[in-house]
C-alpha cells in the first residue's frame, strides 16, 4: 500500500474553529485563515504523486469540498489521541503521517521526509515550538498504546508521547509554529509580509 498523508481539520465553520485565535482576531477573521491553511495545505499534497492524501475532518458528517484525488476518513469520537490511533489503523499496511491544518510553514516536502525518516524509524515527529507537535508519523512497527496518558494541548504533549517510544526509533523534522493565539498570527504574518 502506499504511503498516506492525513490531514487532520476541523470543518470550516464561523464560531467552530480557532477559537483561541478568534478571540483575538475575531471569528470571521479566524475561519479565513483556518479555511486558506487548510485548502493550500490540501492542494499541495494532493498534487504531490510520492504518497496518497486523506482528510480527516470533524465532524464527521460535515459537508466540505475536497480536491481531487484526497480521500475523506472519518475521526470519530474521543480526545485527539484516539482519533489519531483511528486514523492509523485505517491504513494497516502503509507508512502514516498525520499532520495538523493549522501549521502554515508545513509543506510536501516536510511530508516526503517524514517518510523517508520511517525508513529507518519507527515513528516521526514534527515539534511544534508549544511543545506539542505538527506531524506524528509510524511505519508499520506501531507501538500499541502510543497516545496513552498524553496531556493534550499542553507544552507535555511530545515529552508525554516519546515516553511512550521507549525502545523504538524517533526521528524529528524540523521545528515550526502552528498560529493559535494573536501573537502566532502576527508572527506569521509578519512572515508573509500581510
Amino acid at each position: 500500500m502506499k504511503n498516506t498523508v492525513v490531514v487532520f481539520a476541523r470543518a470550516p465553520r464561523l464560531g467552530a474553529v480557532k477559537r483561541r485565535l478568534a478571540k483575538d482576531i475575531g471569528d470571521r477573521a479566524a475561519l479565513n485563515f483556518h479555511r486558506a491553511t487548510l485548502r493550500r495545505l490540501l492542494h499541495m499534497l494532493s498534487a504531490d504523486r510520492r504518497f496518497s492524501t486523506a482528510v480527516s475532518i470533524t465532524p464527521d458528517r460535515a459537508m466540505v469540498r475536497l480536491p481531487h484525488r484526497v480521500r475523506r476518513i472519518r475521526q470519530g469520537p474521543g480526545d485527539i489521541g484516539q482519533r489519531m490511533r483511528r486514523a492509523f489503523h485505517q491504513f494497516p499496511h502503509a507508512c502514516v503521517v498525520i499532520v495538523g491544518s493549522d501549521i502554515p510553514d508545513a509543506n510536501a516536502a516536510d511530508i516526503a521526509e517524514a517518510f523517508r525518516a520511517l525508513g529507518a524509524a519507527d515513528a516521526v515527529f514534527g515539534p511544534a515550538a508549544d511543545g506539542g507537535y505538527w506531524l506524528v508519523g509510524l511505519s508499520r512497527r506501531r507501538p500499541a498504546r502510543l497516545f496513552d496518558h498524553v496531556r493534550w494541548s499542553t507544552e507535555h504533549a511530545l515529552t508525554d508521547t516519546l515516553q511512550n517510544l521507549a525502545g523504538h526509533g524517533v526521528a524529528f523534522l524540523r521545528t515550526l509554529h502552528d498560529v493559535d493565539t494573536a501573537d502566532d498570527w502576527r508572527r506569521y504574518a509578519g512572515r508573509r509580509g500581510r
